[in-house]
């Protein structure tokens, strides 16, 4: 199966009319899923670097599309994804915003994407609790039964953040220092 180069993925963006403002996250994304894999593999860990940054780079193929047509924007990235051939890509683009079920065992390329896209708040480089803030202001600011579901999903992330890390060299707090670079992808 092939996993989409970074060009590749710009071409994507680019058919399906990705705004500046998407596109500037999903590099960011996409640098911060690229460093976590690279850490990840160096610890031991059996991930695809290349996987990680692809699926980085697409999480929000289809948020523009879904922004128009008020589709599941994960859910319609994963088709994108399958249409073109992505097939391993599709799961990681599925669940970038919520895990089918949070893992135990090794770390694995959804989870990175999924983490990933929970620090990275518009083009900025962000705490979980800051992110989970913005998304409760601007998806749920009335709603109580949505803010819970998002401050549930947050406690998941937080678990998440704590195996990611564990026993790397690079910390949480290490990954602002990629919003320099995103550029470079």
């Amino acid at each position: 199966m092939a996993i989409p180069t970074p060009e590749d993925c710009r071409l994507l963006m680019e058919r399906y009319r990705m705004p500046e403002h998407i596109r500037a996250h999903s590099l960011l994304v996409g640098r911060v899923a690229e460093a976590l894999a690279a850490a990840l593999l160096a610890r031991g860990e059996p991930i695809r670097v290349e996987l990680a940054l692809a699926g980085g780079l697409l999480h929000d193929i289809a948020k523009a599309l879904c922004l128009e047509d008020d589709c599941n924007h994960a859910r319609m990235g994963r088709e994108i994804c399958r249409r073109h051939g992505y097939d391993e890509v599709g799961p990681l683009v599925a669940e970038h915003v919520l895990l089918s079920s949070g893992g135990n065992g090794r770390c694995n390329e959804r989870e990175i994407v999924y983490y990933a896209d929970k620090r990275v708040c518009h083009a900025s480089i962000v705490t979980l609790d800051e992110r989970r803030d913005d998304i409760i202001r601007r998806y749920a600011p009335r709603d109580a039964r949505r803010q819970e579901q998002i401050r549930h999903n947050f406690q998941i992330c937080k678990r998440l953040e704590e195996r990611l890390f564990g026993g790397l060299s690079l910390t949480p707090s290490d990954l602002a220092q990629l919003a320099t670079i995103a550029e470079e992808i």
